[in-house]
Formats: C-alpha cells, structure tokens, sequence
C-alpha cells in the first residue's frame, strides 16, 4: 500500500472522528435535544487538537472552547498537505 494511500485513510479518520467529537461538543455545550449540559462534552477535541490546543493561552478565556474545537482543523490541514506532498501513483493500461 502506498503511502499516500495511508495518508488517506489517516485523513478520512481524523476527519469522521473530529465531526463525531465536535458533534459531541456541540450537543453538551448547549444542550440540544433535550441533553444535558456537560461542561467535559468537549473533551474528545483535545486529544484530536494537540499540540495546538495548548497554545489558546493568550487569547481571551472566552474564546478558548471555541479556539479548542477549531484545533483539529490544523492537523487535518497538516495530514491533507501530506498527503498531496506525495505523488499519484501512475495508472496502468489495462489494454
């Protein structure tokens, strides 16, 4: 399997887990649905956000959920421009 191809799977993953953790973030932030609200509902975004998540300091306090759960976003542009760092692999004729 080629590297790119891994790197696209990476991609996918990372992607369907931060629209899953963010979902969860959302939800227990401000209760939809009739959830409770949960102050730790953004906890599945940190792991997904470092090393960036722990450079929010210096904005303002308010900000930091938000700042958090936009986090995942620069690794996800960091494995897509990986990705595109590698060549496609030439198609073969089948003729």
């Amino acid at each position: 399997m080629a590297k790119r191809d891994i790197l696209g799977i990476a991609l996918w993953g990372v992607i369907l887990a931060y629209l899953a953790a963010l979902a969860i973030f959302l939800l227990g932030q401000f209760g939809l649905f009739g959830i409770d609200r949960d102050p730790l509902a953004g906890a599945f975004l940190i792991p997904l956000g470092l090393p960036w998540n722990r450079m929010i300091d210096p904005f303002p306090e308010p900000l930091w959920p938000w700042l958090a759960a936009l986090a995942p976003l620069l690794n996800i542009l960091l494995v897509a421009l990986l990705r595109r760092a590698f060549p496609r692999p030439a198609r073969r004729d089948p003729g």
